[in-house]
Order: structure tokens, then sequence, then C-alpha cells
């Protein structure tokens, strides 16, 4: 009975402690998202308009484009 009770509480903090890892990990690349688009936006901030015009960009795509990395 002992050993039940124990492969059960095994088994349910098996459980959270998966279900921790996967918010983790989605916060995480969160996180590595958001930090990509931060670097790409500044990057392309950078730019002067003739540099953005030259690959096909408007000053004003800059926050789409940074957004679909």
């Amino acid at each position: 009975m002992v050993a039940l009770v124990n492969a059960r509480h095994s088994t349910a903090t098996a459980e959270v402690a998966g279900r921790i890892g996967k918010v983790f990990a989605v916060v995480i690349t969160a996180i590595l998202d958001w930090n990509d688009a931060r670097i790409t936006r500044k990057s392309l901030n950078r730019l002067t308009d003739r540099e953005l015009d030259d690959i096909g960009l408007l000053r004003g795509d800059i926050d789409v484009v940074a957004r679909q990395r």
C-alpha cells in the first residue's frame, strides 16, 4: 500500500514538474523572441532612409519586419 501511495506521489510530482518545465520553456521562448525583435528594430533604425530603400523597406515597415522574426 505504501509503495502504491509513493508511486502515485512520484507520478503527480513528475507531472507538475513537466508542466512547470513547459511553462518555463514558453516564457524563455517569448523572451528570446522579444529580444530578437528588439535587436532587429534597433539595427534597422540605425540605417538611413536610402539604405532602407536599398533593401526594399520604408521606415514605417521596421516594426512589422521586427515582429515577423
